[in-house]
Parts: C-alpha cells; structure tokens; sequence
C-alpha cells in the first residue's frame, strides 16, 4: 500500500549540497528497511544507503563522508543529505524498500544533476 515521492533534486555545481527527501504515503514505522538508490545514464539502479527502524543508518563505503541519511518516523519522512557533490553523482534517486525493491515498485524518483 506505501508509496513514496521523492524531491528535493534540481542542478547544483561540483561541490555543492542538496538535501533530498522522501515522503511515505502512511506509516512507515512498522518497516524495518528503507533505502535510497540511484541510477545514472546507462547503469545499473544502485544502492546508496538505508535507515533501519531501529535507528542504524548506513552508506555504502564510497559515498560514507558526504552523504548522510536520516529518518523521521514521525513525519514519514526519509532525508538524504548529499554534500560535496561531484558530477559522477548525477543521477535519478530514489528511496524504497527492500520488498518493494525486489517486487520491482518504484516511484518517479527525482533528478539530481552536478555540473562541473
């Protein structure tokens, strides 16, 4: 039932930040695994990082320094900070769950652009 609009994106130069969010259509306390993704031209749809709802948050190990995830049960909002921005961080991002990952539910996502 849960679905989710991103925002947040729009163009930024190399070295900026945005601030990306992720409204649930209800509750998402209940569920245990949140993740944003993001897919560039011509690549595969990749993992950034989740928030669990046990409050651990983590990013893969490339973006770890830059990019910060949070999470606000209250609000039924996931948040991913981006700072340090850099061209290869262009892309579609998204934010999901894991069984709506593997189920192949995604929402429009929204487009984050870096100029150089």
């Amino acid at each position: 039932q849960v679905s989710f609009v991103e925002s947040g994106g729009g163009l930024v130069q190399s070295g900026g930040s945005l601030r990306l969010s992720c409204a649930a259509s209800e509750s998402i306390a209940s569920i245990y695994f949140m993740g944003w993704y993001r897919q560039a031209p011509g690549k595969q749809r990749e993992l950034v990082g989740a928030a669990t709802s046990d409050g651990t948050t983590t990013v893969v190990d490339s973006l770890k320094g830059r990019f910060t995830i949070s999470r606000d049960n209250a609000k039924n909002t996931m948040y991913l900070q981006m700072n340090s921005l850099k061209p290869e961080d262009t892309a579609v991002y998204y934010c999901n769950t894991d069984l709506k990952t593997r189920g192949g539910y995604w929402g429009q996502g929204t487009q984050v652009t870096v100029s150089s």
